[in-house]
This record gives C-alpha cells, sequence and structure tokens, in this order.
C-alpha cells in the first residue's frame, strides 16, 4: 500500500470526537494498534485485535502522519535530503501497520463487517493519500532537495534511488497539476478506489455464490479420489448430501480435467467464465468502463496519451511498443505450434467422440489430459500421492537452506489471523533472526481465490543501524485435507507453492535501508523474477528425491515416473503460452485506449482475440469482469510482466544448471545481486550483474522445445 495522506480539514472537523477519543489513555491501551507491540518480534497482534479497532486506529494513523507532514513543512531550515527525504519516507508507520492488517485480512480472511468499514474509509484514505501527493509545500521542499542533491557524491546509491523515487511519485501522482488540475484528479482517485474495491468485492460474492450440487454417483464418473473425497466435505461443511464442487481451484480444475459428464464440464466452465457479467448487482461490466476511463483520464492530466504509457515509464520495458514486441515476438513462435496441438487433442477427442466432434473450451482440459496420459504414460494424478502438503513443504524449505543457508523453525508463540495459518521463525545461516513467514494454504469463503504473496511488516534500517526485519505472508488455495487423506498438492500446486516462496524469498532477503526501497519493490515486470525461478526446480530429479515420497508407502518418487514428468513437461506448452499472451493483449488493448470506451465489453474483448482464438470462441463469457489483476490489483498494463520475467527466469536459472541446482555460490551471489537489493538499483543493472549479460527469449523457447527463428531475436528489440 503506497503512502497514505495530509490535510483532511473538512473530514477532521466531522470526527473530532472520534479522534479525540483516540488519543484519550482508555483508548490508547484499549485498542492494540495504538501501543508498541509485545509479540514475537513485535508481530501483529492478531489475538487482540476487533473489529472495532480498525476505523479508531485509521483515524489515529491519519492524525499522526499529518503532523509528521506539518513538521516537515515547517522546518525552518533549508530542505535536505536528512531533513526532508529521510523522515518523508519513515512518516505513517502507525497507518502502515494498521492498513497491512487490515488489507491483507481483506483478501485472507474478510468479512461483511470489513467491507463495510472499506467502503466507508475508502474515500477517506484516498482523499488522505490525495492531501500529501499533492500538498505543494511539501512538495516544494522535495522539489528543492531534488534538483539540488540528486547528483550529490554525499549520498549513497540508495539515497539517490529514493530521493528520485519520491520526487518522480510527487510528479506523477499530480504535484505538478494546477489547483483546479488538482481538484479533478483527487475526485478520479477517490471514485477509481471505490470502484476497485466495488469489482473485487463482487467477484468474491460471484464466486462464493456458486456450487455445484451432485447427488448421482454415476455423475462423478472420471474423478479421482481426492476430488470426490473433497466435493464429500463440502457438501458435508454446507449441510447437503452427495457432493459440491465449487470454482475454487481446487475443486474447479480438476473437476474440469477428470470429469466425463461434457454437460456438466459446460456448466461449470459457463458458471466460471460468465461471473460478474450477468446483469445482475453483481455484474462488473460498466464498472470496468468507468475503471479503464477513469485511469486514461488521470494519466490524460499528469501528459499522457494512455494509461499504459503512464505505468510503463516506470517499468524495465519503458513503453508500449516493447511490450507488444514482445508478445508479438511470442505469438509468431507459439501460435503455429499452439494450432497444432489443438488440432492434435481434436483428433484424438475425435476417435472416440466421431468424426464430427468438435473441440469446445470446456473439453480442453479433458481430452488434452487423456492424450497426454496416451502419449507419455502420464497422468497428473499419478504424482499426487508423492506431494503431501507438509513433505513440499519440508522439500521447499530445504532448498531454501540448501541455497541461502535460512531455516525454518515453528513459532507457536505468534499470534495468527486464522486457524489455517502457521507462523515461522526464518534464521539466517549465522542462527540470527532474518524474517517472521506465515503460511496459508487452504480455501474458504472468506478468502479471496488465487495466490499471493504479501508482508504485514517490511524491513529497513533503524537511524541506529537496526535492522529491522520483515513479516512476510504467503497465501494460497491448495487442495484441502479430508477424512481418509492429507493434503496431496498436483504438479501445478507445487509449482504455485514454489512461486509464492519465491516472493517470500525476495521479501525475507531484502536489505536495504528504507522501506519505499526494500523487498518486493521494484518494478512490476521484474518483480516475477524471483517467484518464477523457483518453479524451475519443480521438475528436476535431484530436488524431487529431497522430499517426494509416497504419502502412504514412504516410497520415493521413481525415476521413470519423474522422467515420464519431464517427458510430458512441454505437452501443450505453446497453448499455454498463447493463453498467456492473450491476457497480456487484453490488458494492453483496455489501457492503450486514447478515448473513453462507451461500447460492449464483451465485444472489445472477443475482438482483440479474435487473431489469437485457438479454440472456438464462446458466446456470454468474458475475461475483463473477472481479471482482478488488472482491474482490483496492480497490473493494469503490466500483466505482460508475466512472460517478460519468464524470459529473465529461463535465462537466469541456467546459471543454477551450469553450477548445480543445489550451488551455493550462485544461490549467495543471486542473493546478493538481486533478492538482498530491491529497487536500490536498476532491475536490468541488477540482472546483467548476475547474469552477466541482458536476458534472451530464445533460452525461454529452448525450455519449451521451441527452437528459436532468426525473426525472434531479443526482447528488448
Amino acid at each position: 500500500m503506497k503512502k497514505m495522506t495530509l490535510g483532511l480539514s473538512a473530514l477532521l472537523i466531522g470526527v473530532t470526537m472520534m479522534t479525540q477519543s483516540c488519543k484519550n489513555s482508555t483508548e490508547q491501551t484499549s485498542n492494540p494498534f495504538l501501543v508498541e507491540y509485545t509479540t514475537p518480534h513485535g508481530t501483529a497482534p492478531f489475538h487482540l485485535i476487533e473489529v472495532a479497532h480498525y476505523e479508531p486506529a485509521m483515524m489515529q494513523g491519519i492524525e499522526a502522519e499529518n503532523q509528521e507532514i506539518e513538521d516537515i513543512i515547517n522546518n525552518p531550515e533549508a530542505p535536505t535530503f536528512a531533513n526532508t527525504i529521510v523522515p518523508y519516507a519513515n512518516s505513517g508507520s502507525l497507518l502502515n501497520n494498521v492498513l497491512s492488517v487490515f488489507y491483507n485480512l481483506m483478501e485472507a480472511d474478510t468479512n461483511d463487517e470489513l467491507q463495510e468499514i472499506a467502503e466507508k474509509m475508502s474515500p477517506v484514505l484516498t482523499e488522505h493519500s490525495n492531501n500529501i501527493s499533492l500538498n505543494p509545500e511539501l512538495f516544494q521542499r522535495v522539489k528543492v532537495v531534488y534538483e539540488n542533491q540528486k547528483n550529490d557524491p554525499a549520498l549513497t546509491e540508495e539515497d539517490r534511488e529514493l530521493l528520485e523515487k519520491i520526487y518522480i511519485g510527487f510528479v506523477r501522482s499530480g504535484a505538478n497539476l494546477s489547483e483546479a488540475e488538482k481538484e479533478t484528479y483527487r475526485e478520479y482517485s477517490k471514485e477509481l478506489s471505490a470502484l476497485r474495491l466495488k469489482f473485487a468485492q463482487n467477484a468474491l460474492k460471484e464466486n462464493n455464490a456458486f456450487e455445484l450440487h451432485i447427488t448421482d454417483s454415476a455423475q462423478l464418473a472420471g474423478l479421482p479420489p481426492t476430488s470426490v473425497d473433497g466435493a464429500a466435505e463440502m457438501a458435508k461443511e454446507r449441510g447437503k448430501e452427495g457432493w459440491v464442487f465449487t470454482l475454487a481451484a481446487p475443486s474447479y480444475s480438476p473437476f474440469m480435467t477428470y470429469c466425463a459428464d461434457r454437460e456438466l464440464r459446460r456448466q461449470m466452465y459457463m458458471a466460471y467464465n460468465t461471473q460478474c457479467s450477468k446483469g445482475d448487482s453483481l455484474d462488473n461490466k460498466e464498472t470496468v468502463k468507468r475503471i479503464v476511463a477513469l485511469r486514461r483520464q488521470m494519466a490524460g492530466l499528469l501528459g499522457y496519451e494512455t494509461h499504459a504509457e503512464y505505468v510503463l515509464e516506470q517499468r524495465m520495458a519503458e513503453n508500449s511498443q516493447n511490450v507488444y514486441n514482445l508478445l508479438d515476438q511470442l505469438v509468431e513462435a507459439y501460435m503455429p505450434v499452439a494450432r497444432k496441438e489443438a488440432a492434435e487433442v481434436e483428433a484424438f477427442a475425435r476417435q472416440t467422440e466421431g468424426a464430427d466432434f468438435q473441440l469446445q473450451s470446456w473439453d480442453w482440459s479433458y481430452y488434452s489430459d487423456k492424450l497426454r496420459k496416451a502419449k507419455y504414460d502420464m497422468d497428473a494424478e499419478l504424482l499426487r500421492p508423492y506431494f503431501e502438503l507438509s513433505k513440499v513443504q519440508e522439500g521447499i524449505f530445504g532448498l531454501a537452506t540448501r541455497l541461502y543457508g535460512i531455516t525454518f523453525q515453528e513459532n507457536k508463540d505468534i499470534p495468527v489471523y486464522h486457524p489455517d495459518v502457521k507462523a515461522y521463525d526464518v534464521l539466517d545461516e549465522d542462527g540470527s533472526f532474518l524474517a517472521v513467514l506465515y503460511t496459508d494454504y487452504h480455501p474458504r469463503a472468506s478468502k479471496q481465490s488465487g495466490a499471493w504473496m504479501t508482508a504485514f511488516k517490511d524491513q529497513w534500517k533503524e537511524a541506529d543501524g537496526t535492522n529491522s526485519r520483515p513479516h512476510v505472508s504467503i497465501t494460497m488455495n491448495f487442495t484441502k485435507p479430508t477424512a481418509d487423506r492429507p493434503a496431496l498438492l498436483t504438479m501445478g500446486e507445487v509449482e504455485t507453492f514454489l512461486h509464492e516462496f519465491g516472493h517470500a524469498i525476495h521479501g525475507m532477503m531484502a536489505n536495504t535501508t528504507y522501506r519505499a526501497m526494500s523487498g518486493t519493490s521494484v518494478f512490476r515486470d521484474f518483480v516475477e523474477l524471483p517467484s518464477q525461478i523457483m518453479e524451475n526446480w519443480a521438475s528436476e530429479k535431484e530436488f524431487l528425491h529431497t522430499f517426494a515420497r509416497h504419502y502412504q508407502t514412504g516410497e520415493l518418487i521413481p525415476d521413470e515416473l519423474v522422467e515420464r514428468m519431464k517427458a510430458a513437461q512441454n505437452f501443450n506448452v505453446a497453448y499455454s503460452c498463447i493463453g498467456q499472451v492473450r491476457y497480456g493483449m487484453l490488458d494492453m488493448a483496455w489501457y492503450t485506449l486514447t478515448e473513453d470506451f462507451q461500447g460492449d465489453v464483451e465485444k472489445f474483448e472477443k475482438d482483440v482475440w479474435a487473431k489469437l482464438q485457438v479454440l472456438p470462441a464462446v458466446p456470454g463469457t468474458c475475461m475483463s469482469v473477472m481479471f482482478s489483476h488488472i482491474m482490483d490489483g496492480g497490473y493494469s498494463a503490466g500483466y505482460y510482466g508475466y512472460k517478460w520475467a519468464e524470459v529473465l527466469d529461463a535465462d537466469a536459472f541456467s546459471v543454477f544448471k551450469e553450477r548445480g541446482l543445489f550451488s551455493r555460490e550462485a544461490g549467495e551471489e543471486f542473493r546478493r545481486k538481486i533478492l538482498e537489493k530491491g529497487g536500490t538499483i536498476h532491475p536490468m543493472t541488477l540482472y546483467k550483474d548476475f547474469r552477466g549479460q541482458e536476458p534472451s527469449i530464445d533460452a525461454l523457447l529452448r525450455r519449451n522445445g521451441i527452437e528459436p527463428t532468426t525473426r525472434v531475436k531479443s526482447r528488448r528489440g
């Protein structure tokens, strides 16, 4: 969450009694946010936090940050890095503490009361943020420091990066606008904040609202025991007989892969892909149009033709042309292969379904899995018994120990926000405390879908040099255990675990002076490198042999099964790549618009995807209205970053392939040159320092078994 704000005279008049009550001793001692945490490592006191604490603590945090900003502005001394930039970078700690808990729980363990607070406080917090970023006196001091000290040799490299980041941040938030334009910017940003919240809440409600209730066991044909048992557990939780399947990934994905009933697959597919597009109170079409329009209009106020140009100015890609260069190169390399893959799956399906059978999107996972099994004798369910969750965690933690020397010890004294959550002390090789890691693995109605890493506390260094270490969380929606078996993961879930753990490592290894520069505070198209590189270990036999044992027999995963898995690794890889490219193209299409969009959202989407369609388009489906990454999340004009980082990770992983999968030397270099640096140095400089060269798309193509062509060159072309 970015810094939040100042001023609010009109608001504060209306809440004087509230803020005064926050100040009295009773409130100070009863609200856990307003006193020093006495928990291990100063972790969030979840066991003490009640819903009623959030709003008063937010208001107190706003007031405290306002005073901190006023102190900077009213400093009679000439502006310097020490008296302006440093205190600004350190301001807002109380508000940040409250919001880090509040917004993380909004995603991981929300309820109606939290959502009501979010709706109420969203415009207040947005105004507070604008009051700081649009404060002319504060900006004038920052500007003076920037003009006088940006090349000051007395500043460290990190100091100069921080100064640049703060100054550019003010400019990009409207500090140079006229007063009338600032007022317009305030209104736009306030509305945008409310719409993003509405989009997310609609998506969660729609996802939770659907269930496929089955009472006839014949309709379960093809489904593996793990899926059937999970559905039985879900039905039991909901007080129903039979089996209940939902749109949560651990339920939806195996259903689409194994259910033999084509009509039921179609129903599930349509339920998933028509979310928030039914014309009811949860429909997000108009919200999408307004979010896109507001972002374009805000960019226009700041002098950019499109939102994409505004965003990409602070990315490795630099501009939309370089993004399209990458996406076009991927289309050129992968589309012909993707069409062949689809034709092969359809031909295989026709062997059993007849010559007139037309492969549809709800058939893809089902028949491609059967073809994979026929070609490679490889069924994904064969791997699941070897991926018991606790053993997978043991293997992934062990990988971090081998690469970086760090260890993990569960600390039951650290409060957690839900019984599913566990907390770990992470210790460095010398035994010193490195970080807290929270793990939250399974779906529940109060949790958003998907998987993510976040932080309840970032890393920074105190004025006396004390290294204040981070508190990091990884949140997933993995297959749940049942009464008969533990949580057994798919290979895809193992890769997801590695991915999010890579983000966590990035956060835990942070070693910078300033909070704003630490951990994952890097360009969005660079932040996925530390996560995606971890996925490479998933299919390596040497790594699998450290943990992958059958949950019943203890048998180590057989070498021949690993070899079959690796042989099938690139099966339909082009189809998958084009799917990601489609999302990237859709994102760019929305955010390169130069005028407000008044048309049909579904048609716009279908038109963008027309040349990228591998299977027939399905009327009535719409991705944009549920595309949280680019509408509610931080990936607007940035979804391409997953493929961008995939180019980086394929190239960077070659270092470990050359030196050894568990090479401490390579691990220490990656830690020292990438992970610890955060946003203190331009990411391309960091990358070249580690790799010794700029990345090339060729490494990705070769990893996917696609030979590079003379026309598919460096992604920076």
